[in-house]
């Protein structure tokens, strides 16, 4: 009966959702300082007699005590938008915001959430136990999360779930497989020291620039050639600075890159052999290596419980047919600081439509989502938590 209710609620305030979605799409505020996003989920859970309290400096907490005593069910979404132009320039609600875009699908999380907040809310008397709602910032930087949880968002937890929208996979589609989702995701830099001089006269130099070229080609061997192949990993270089003039050989040279994987010890791996080789190939050619290893977020490892139970909810609510396997994605996602703390899981809802043209890749400048599509979120995050609650 609840279910129905819950189903009901959200059917009939989605037009306000949508609304909710292209108002924050239109207004973007980037990693920390998403000041008016946040008072404004913080305002509209105070209309609805939610409890909550603000984060230092732009997260929202909710608390939502049910009419009888039972478990404390967390429910995520982050808030951040993105460094992106956006491109979708006929959109009634595009950016306002020059250089600045929800093109990762945030705006929608945030007003899922609160879309499920309100359908909660409405039957609370009926709810054992409490729904926390976490209202985070900073996901795109991968620090929001971890301060989030620094303070409190998951204490007296005991089961936290998140949703991610998704543009490449069909809409109204959920994925939400026991085992890795997404990988971990460090920063690495690299400082080569040569010995710079007149580019006629390279006999007398130690070029930084060749170190650096060689090291970009030799390191692909780490995963290659020195990690299991049932281990999968990426490590890739996405910027290098070289030299100061066209007729002067280098002195120094600054590497960037990125690491992705799902294993912990493969991790640990990638991380020593970077200074090996950095070093080794400093030294053949007379040059010096600094290495820094610079760890973001963990990988996101559904607990196989928690992400059969999400299956269950979702096939019971949506149809066995809503059901999707997604392959793990070496995308990063900090949601993973919470799962370190407590069980849980985290989910894809898709809204890849190609008659709508929002089956664009996340971070684009064209992406966009299917808003038929949040229904389905909001529905997931509230059944979940009555779900869970009641089980």
């Amino acid at each position: 009966m609840l279910n129905e209710i819950i189903k009901n609620a959200i059917q009939e305030n989605n037009e306000e959702m949508i609304e909710i979605r292209r108002k924050l799409h239109s207004e973007p505020e980037l990693s920390w300082e998403e000041v008016k996003t946040s008072q404004f989920v913080y305002d509209y859970l105070t209309a609805l007699g939610i409890e909550c309290r603000k984060t230092e400096p732009t997260g929202v907490i909710g608390n939502l005590k049910g009419g009888k005593d039972g478990k404390t069910v967390a429910l995520r979404a982050d808030m951040d938008a993105l460094s992106v132009e956006e491109l979708n320039t006929d959109l009634p609600y595009k950016s306002k915001e020059p250089g600045k875009m929800h093109a990762c699908g945030h705006d929608s999380h945030t007003a899922m959430l609160l879309a499920a907040a309100k359908a909660l809310a409405a039957v609370k008397d009926e709810i054992p136990g409490t729904v926390r709602f976490i209202f985070q910032p900073a996901e795109e930087v991968a620090t929001g999360a971890k301060a989030m949880v620094e303070q409190g968002a998951v204490e007296a937890v005991d089961e936290v779930f998140g949703i991610h929208i998704w543009s490449q996979i069909p809409t109204g589609a959920v994925a939400c497989n026991p085992g890795p989702s997404f990988a971990s995701a460090d920063i690495f830099k690299v400082h080569f020291k040569g010995q710079g001089g007149h580019g006629a006269i390279p006999e007398d130099c130690i070029d930084a620039a060749v170190i650096a070229s060689s090291f970009v080609m030799n390191v692909q061997s780490v995963v290659s050639r020195t990690i299991d192949p049932q281990q999968p990993a990426v490590v890739t270089i996405g910027k290098m600075i070289v030299g100061t003039r066209f007729n002067i050989i280098a002195e120094n040279a600054e590497i960037e890159g990125t690491v992705r994987c799902f294993d912990a010890a493969t991790r640990d791996h990638i991380e020593k052999q970077l200074e090996v080789y950095a070093a080794n190939t400093a030294a053949i050619y007379g040059g010096t290596a600094t290495v820094e290893y610079i760890r973001g977020t963990q990988a996101v490892i559904n607990g196989e419980e928690s992400a059969l139970f999400v299956q269950q909810v979702a096939s019971e609510a949506f149809g066995e047919a809503s059901l999707y396997k997604e392959k793990p994605t070496m995308g990063g996602e900090d949601f993973s600081f919470y799962l370190d703390e407590v069980p849980g899981s985290f989910a894809l809802v898709g809204s890849g439509n190609a008659e709508k043209d929002t089956e664009w890749a996340h971070h684009h400048g064209k992406f966009n989502i299917d808003e038929e599509a949040m229904a389905t979120g909001a529905e997931l995050y509230a059944q979940y938590a009555w779900a869970y609650l009641t089980k």
